[in-house]
């Protein structure tokens, strides 16, 4: 019976009810929000945002944009609301077209504003995970319940007592970096969280290839309790991996390829329209800044070739020509206009990955791999996000010459899914190594000798854990010690901490960055005249 509850209840329990609200993409004067709202007796309604600062100085409510909700559209609409303050506190609720406060959701919805993209100095975290199916491992009569989701509600609560949370600066790891009994330190907030394999369509079994197969199991993980106590306190940003399609997708860019044609709708709908800006209309890779850190997320699906059916004189690829370009050209702008650079891709870079990961991951592709890293390593403080393993692993890319720099991966999984208790297919180390300057001294004297070291290693390996999550910490304050820390929490407990000090970078500033400073200053001023912040600033 209890199987039968575990493989079924999507089809028992779709969610065609589930009414939410959450924030995606956050920047220095705007927001992202998605609504779910169906109608009892309508194929189409109506929403009115309304917004405010927080703390509310009144009861007064400010109009924000109207939202068109559709049966044909599954009732999920994205608007964005922009004008906002930098580095800002606002509250949202949703009314119907006459103002009247609608019964969800109960208390506004609050969100801050990324601080002026002009002004030096950035700290803040995010959360990375990846793997996500409601009620893993299996509990009786729980089938909403995803314990990851509950873990991260617990870690930003800073009245937990679950963990070990410390008001003081993170634990400085020994030698090596890492420390096992690693101590949480909960900088302020509000983090961002970037997901991968939101869903399972294809676990444990696949209903098949029609847009509502999919669109259920999307109403299914926002119908999850835990999952909204996440999702209405935490800006959340998405890309897919094979898992929203079927299992190990290549997208060989034809979008016609089955089942993507279904399988894109939803996600778009429900996950992707919230995203930041594309690079392209219709795409899904994207970039964003956060004041002097900067994100590049890749669609590692759709433009891939399929290893398995491809020619023996076929180039393959992993990101497709257009998206490879794109990605290229921001990391020639961030090289100078950003300290820290977050790639952010949906299956792992490193090839030390073996078994399924040998057709899956960028080893598939070694040459496209190959020559993205010798452009990495040109690059300071680059960091690639990563998931689908279902284990944790920290990698380090070790360049051939001593004035490159190295390269790191984290890579983080599954939240709430399945480990593999018994078999190992992490490799520690490549075999292909690299020639680097050691010095050492020897009877007093300074001694350059040549070490072979491994091209790839791992910093450090947990694979147990049905829910893992990274958060990661960017302080870059103090420009000649830009700080990174690294901490990964499994089911609920701290379990590795790694602190980086990256290059310094001498970033190129804006002239315009004391009209950022002005305009910080008069804020209170205008918003007693009720004006709005404008271009000029």
């Amino acid at each position: 019976m209890f199987c039968a509850d575990l493989v079924l209840h999507p089809l028992f329990d779709p969610a065609h009810d589930v009414v939410f609200t959450r924030i995606g993409a956050v920047s220095s004067d705007y927001v992202k929000i998605a609504v779910r709202y169906p109608a009892s007796n309508a194929s189409a309604h109506s929403v009115r945002l309304l917004w405010r600062e927080s703390p509310a100085k009144s009861d007064y409510w400010r109009d924000g944009p109207l939202l068109t909700l559709t049966e044909e559209k599954d009732w999920v609409a994205t608007t964005k609301l922009a004008g906002l303050w930098p580095k800002s506190a606002y509250e949202y609720t949703l009314a119907s077209t006459n103002r009247t406060l609608l019964p969800y959701p109960k208390t506004p919805i609050q969100f801050h504003t990324f601080p002026d993209p002009r002004l030096p100095g950035s700290y803040f975290r995010f959360l990375a995970s990846s793997c996500t199916i409601p009620n893993f491992p299996y509990v009786p009569y729980a089938p909403r319940t995803m314990k990851g989701y509950d873990h991260i509600a617990a870690y930003l609560d800073p009245k937990t007592t679950s963990t070990n949370l410390n008001p003081a600066p993170i634990i400085t790891p020994p030698p090596g970096g890492s420390n096992e009994t690693a101590t949480i330190y909960v900088p302020p907030p509000p983090p961002t969280e970037f997901l991968i394999d939101f869903i399972y369509a294809d676990v444990p079994y696949y209903a098949g290839d029609e847009v509502e197969a999919y669109q259920r199991l999307y109403r299914r993980n926002y119908n999850s309790p835990s999952f909204r106590k996440v999702y209405e306190k935490l800006p959340m940003l998405h890309t897919y991996d094979d898992h929203e399609i079927i299992n190990n997708f290549a997208g060989k860019a034809n979008d016609s390829t089955p089942p993507y044609p279904s399988a894109v709708v939803p996600f778009k709908r429900y996950n992707a329209d919230a995203n930041p800006e594309s690079h392209k209309k219709d795409t899904f890779y994207y970039s964003f800044n956060r004041g002097d850190v900067a994100f590049f997320v890749l669609d590692t699906r759709r433009y891939r070739s399929d290893v398995l059916t491809a020619d023996e004189d076929e180039k393959l690829t992993m990101l497709g020509e257009e998206q490879l370009t794109a990605l290229h050209s921001w990391l020639g702008r961030v090289n100078s206009t950003a300290t820290f650079k977050f790639i952010v891709s949906s299956i792992p870079f490193t090839s030390l990955w073996g078994h399924e990961a040998k057709v899956d991951t960028w080893r598939a592709y070694p040459d496209e791999k190959e020559s993205l890293l010798a452009t990495l390593h040109s690059i300071p403080n680059v960091f690639i996000l990563s998931g689908d393993r279902h284990e944790f692993a920290h990698i380090q890319f070790t360049p051939s010459h001593s004035y490159e720099h190295v390269v790191q991966e984290i890579s983080t999984s599954p939240l709430n899914m399945f480990w593999v208790p018994f078999i190992r297919t992490l490799t520690m180390a490549s075999e292909e190594m690299v020639t680097r300057e050691n010095k050492v001294v020897i009877d007093g004297e300074v001694v350059t000798e040549n070490v072979e070291v491994p091209k790839e290693r791992v910093l450090k390996y947990i694979a147990s854990g049905s829910h893992k999550f990274s958060a990661i910490e960017v302080d870059t304050r103090d420009p000649e010690k830009p700080t990174l820390r690294i901490e990964l929490v499994v089911n609920g407990k701290p379990k590795y901490n790694y602190e980086v000090v990256g290059v310094p970078v001498n970033i190129r500033t804006s002239a315009s960055a004391l009209g950022a400073y002005l305009a910080g200053g008069l804020k209170d001023a205008f918003d007693k005249f009720g004006f709005q912040p404008t271009k000029w600033f």
